[in-house]
């Protein structure tokens, strides 16, 4: 019998949200996506904030010194700049398309201070959990500038700049992850213009609208600027998202990961597995061992 390729399952919107405004660091203005009362995490992502102002006074604090342990920070930035400082001795400026994947690990103290006194600052910051063989690792980054994420143009208009993961039309991004296999995009879509990419199976994923409004898979469920959309898992079974942008042009991030299936403890900067493991963070950070304490 002739056996014939069936389509990826079209994921459907299953809840939308548009966060809850917030500030963190030192009164650096926001709207949180993921971390809320809303919703608490998308395994494996734990945190979604976006920030976007031109007003020096919701920014200019910055994020100082701050510890972390037990995942992944990833910043993307849309417009300005930001200076990245660490204990471990590094330094490096986060400029408009640039992103700054750093693996927390078994920790590390860092700041991250805005590189500019006036205009538009506007981007994200996601945090990607770490499986628990992993949550000790040593840190370490993965910078790459605008230049080096690769943008995959469409006749039809359609742009994807690709931070992780694989278009359906072969176009990689640079930033590597073994752990959830993940999927960032920056999608502009013209208005009228239909999008599609697969998804991995058992993947957990949304989509966060930029600027426009969107219309997602087969039930054409509408989403609109500034919210946040989780698409249904398909469990074992390979899925896609299909969008067009109505009325006009719209730009979203495509974000989509491996579920960890793992306890998670949160205590403040900290991710780890049990409470137990959560106390011993804050000693370590109050006694200075973040970079004595781990396994290789």
């Amino acid at each position: 019998m002739k056996q014939t390729n069936t389509p990826p399952r079209t994921r459907e919107v299953t809840q939308i949200t548009e966060g809850v405004e917030t500030s963190d660091g030192d009164g650096v203005n926001m709207t949180r996506l993921i971390a809320t009362q809303q919703l608490s995490d998308l395994d494996p992502f734990l945190l979604l904030d976006a920030f976007g102002s031109d007003e020096p006074g919701d920014y200019l604090g910055g994020f100082p010194s701050h510890p972390h342990r037990g995942f992944e920070t990833v910043t993307y930035l849309l417009a300005g700049r930001m200076r990245h400082k660490d204990s471990a001795g590094n330094e490096g400026v986060i400029e408009a398309g640039g992103v700054q994947w750093m693996t927390a690990g078994k920790g590390i103290v860092h700041s991250e201070m805005p590189e500019q006194e006036n205009g538009l600052l506007q981007g994200f910051q996601l945090w990607v959990n770490l499986p628990a063989k992993a949550k000790m690792t040593l840190p370490g980054y993965q910078e790459f500038g605008a230049a080096a994420i690769p943008v995959e143009q469409h006749p039809d208009g359609t742009e994807i700049r690709v931070i992780t993961g694989k278009t359906d039309q072969g176009t990689v991004g640079p930033v590597k992850n073994t752990y959830v296999k993940p999927l960032y995009m920056d999608v502009t879509l013209p208005a009228g213009i239909p999008f599609q990419q697969t998804l991995n199976a058992a993947d957990n994923s949304f989509i966060y609208v930029i600027e426009g409004q969107i219309q997602t898979g087969e039930n054409a469920h509408t989403v609109t600027a500034k919210q946040l959309a989780i698409l249904e898992p398909t469990n074992n079974e390979k899925g896609r998202v299909k969008v067009i942008a109505t009325e006009e042009a719209a730009r979203f991030l495509l974000v989509s990961g491996q579920p960890l299936n793992e306890p998670v403890a949160r205590g403040g900067p900290f991710v780890m597995n049990t409470a137990e493991e959560i106390r011993q963070a804050f000693d370590d950070f109050k006694n200075n061992r973040f970079q004595e304490t781990g396994r290789d």
